[in-house]
């Protein structure tokens, strides 16, 4: 497994990507909570935010009122980076003046759930497992890889991963940018416990007074959990289904020829056909929001869009990677720049599904770049 750096969660929808028909979400939940307090969203649900040192300067997390075998508690949904800021806010929900105390569940953690495994999503779980001696609950492909990920802090990056962004058209800055910033990861990580209780797609999991279903979706990461409360309606979204980015989709130097563009298009599709239209969704990132389908939809039309784009590009001359960032992405790519990484792992995501999908055709120049042309084309 390569890295250089946390996966960042996504990127502005692009406005030439809105659909035909009329656009618009519901927040009825009001401003977010400030770091450190909570927000009830729904009955025993509340709502918590914490800082995070990325572009995107937040994340969305959520207690649920819950009993074990010792009482009352919260399980918790998402827990944030391992930064100083995160665990000033954890301390201060938690304190005996806190406002997780202030409640009949005291500020007393069951478990943890983590939908997937970027950092600021589980970064702070292996601290809150220890502290509340309470289980991990996550799905074996989200755990297994975050473990993975977490072995390449202090390793120098490996040739293959070298080799894959040249072959894409990075240019040796580029490169070397990559080699310092690789193994980045696990600095934003608490060590995870060695043990989890593994969630599975379909299962339905008791929390406390209600019951909640595993819905799992890819593409984003391998096996992100979503959470369903019919009885409450809600749906715990993650990073699944946002209300403002996209979430991004990338291909990595690990599996290299691999198509998370069609696993990210079958969830949408499969949320779209199984969801109600009326529950309220909690992201991990922005407002708990209302508009599920709409949503769904823009952000299928929007890849749909980027695609054709892309293959009217293909179909001029053939391209880099680097050379179809204009043709996916609203704002533009500086070469070394720290958004090059994630829009490199995005174009790649597009141009193999147009390869699975027998679209486009791979050609190797003398230099060693791949480059890309519409089937037929040139």
């Amino acid at each position: 497994m390569t890295t250089d750096a946390p996966t960042p969660d996504g990127r502005p929808d692009d406005p030439a990507a809105a659909p035909d028909t009329p656009y618009a979400l519901q927040y009825p939940c009001g401003e977010p909570p400030a770091p450190g307090e909570v927000r009830e969203v729904a009955p025993g649900v509340l709502w918590l935010r914490m800082p995070l040192p990325f572009a995107l300067n937040h994340i969305n997390l959520w207690a649920v009122a819950d009993e074990d075998e010792q009482g009352p508690g919260w399980a918790v949904i998402d827990t944030g980076t391992k930064t100083p800021e995160a665990l000033a806010a954890w301390r201060q929900l938690i304190s005996p003046e806190g406002p997780l105390a202030a409640t009949p569940q005291g500020a007393r953690i069951t478990r943890i759930f983590c939908t997937h495994m970027h950092p600021d999503h589980v970064g702070m779980a292996g601290w809150l497992t220890r502290k509340f001696q309470c289980r991990l609950w996550m799905t074996r492909l989200e755990y297994l890889t975050c473990r993975t990920l977490v072995g390449d802090t202090g390793r120098e990056a490996p040739e293959e991963a070298i080799q894959f962004y040249r072959q894409m058209g990075w240019n040796e800055e580029a490169l070397d940018i990559y080699r310092t910033r690789f193994g980045g990861y696990g600095k934003y990580m608490h060590a995870l416990p060695d043990s989890f209780r593994r969630l599975t797609d379909g299962e339905t999991v008791r929390i406390g007074a209600h019951s909640w279903r595993v819905i799992v979706g890819r593409g984003h990461s391998p096996e992100h959990a979503c959470l369903l409360s019919e009885e409450l309606g809600v749906l715990v979204s993650g990073d699944q289904v946002l209300p403002r980015i996209s979430s991004n989709v990338s291909v990595f130097p690990t599996e290299p020829d691999a198509d998370p563009l069609a696993d990210w298009i079958g969830s949408i599709e499969h949320l779209r056909a199984t969801l109600s239209d009326e529950l309220l969704v909690l992201p991990a990132h922005g407002e708990p929001f209302r508009g599920l389908h709409a949503r769904l939809d823009r952000l299928a039309h929007g890849h749909e869009r980027g695609l054709q784009r892309l293959r009217r590009s293909l179909a001029e001359s053939p391209r880099r990677t680097v050379d179809v960032f204009g043709a996916l992405f609203a704002r533009s790519i500086d070469s070394n720049g720290e958004l090059l990484g994630m829009a490199t792992g995005e174009g790649v995501a597009h141009l193999n599904h147009l390869l699975v999908r027998g679209e486009a055709v791979r050609e190797v120049g003398a230099d060693g770049v791949y480059r890309y042309r519409l089937h037929g084309a040139g």
